[in-house]
């Protein structure tokens, strides 16, 4: 989609994991995959959501959006963040557990602040801040949850990486499309 078309497009803001973490939860996402059938956890890289998806007329919204969250990004210290084994909500998402979070919902509540000022289009979450990284969602068959359930309760994962970099990303109507990536402080 070009953004000067007049058609909402949808974006979320993100965070990715470092070498070595990034490999590994890409395998794991991969793994799911292959074991279900599940694709809509691979259309996106892992990552930590910080702004879940939203829809927006793009015009001027990118210009102003990668300005305001250059300027966020470089006032802000990157953020440790720990990885512990695996969860879900409901029976609907697999995730990897984010253990040691806060540090990422300082982070968090600093950009939705900011979004509040500056960005006011951007929605606010009505939905508590709950830091996970996604290896399934929605489109897992009911009928493949319990085992993979007992399988993941079985599974241990521990891993930390620190958060240097904020990603927009924009839906281009078959995948997601990292468009800016905005280095906190430092880096």
């Amino acid at each position: 989609m070009n953004p000067t078309d007049a058609q909402p497009a949808l974006y979320l803001l993100a965070t990715l994991p470092s070498e070595p973490v990034f490999a590994e939860v890409w395998a794991l996402k991969q793994e799911v995959h292959r074991l279900t059938g599940s694709r809509n956890a691979v259309r996106l890289p892992p990552h930590i959501t910080l702004i879940p998806p939203f829809r927006l007329v793009p015009a001027d919204f990118e210009l102003r959006a990668q300005a305001v969250f250059a300027d966020f990004a470089a006032t802000q210290a990157p953020a440790e963040v720990s990885l512990q084994d695996f969860a879900w909500f409901d029976h609907r998402t697999l995730f990897v557990h984010v253990a040691q979070a806060e540090a990422l919902e300082q982070l968090h509540a600093a950009l939705v602040a900011r979004c509040r000022a500056d960005l006011p289009e951007v929605p606010h979450e009505t939905r508590p801040f709950t830091a996970h990284m996604t290896l399934a969602t929605r489109d897992l068959p009911p009928a493949q949850v319990p085992a993979l359930k007992q399988d993941f309760a079985a599974r241990r994962y521990a891993a930390t990486f620190l958060v240097t970099s904020l990603v927009l990303f924009r839906h281009d109507g078959r995948q997601w499309q990292a468009l800016h990536e905005f280095a906190l402080a430092g880096h």
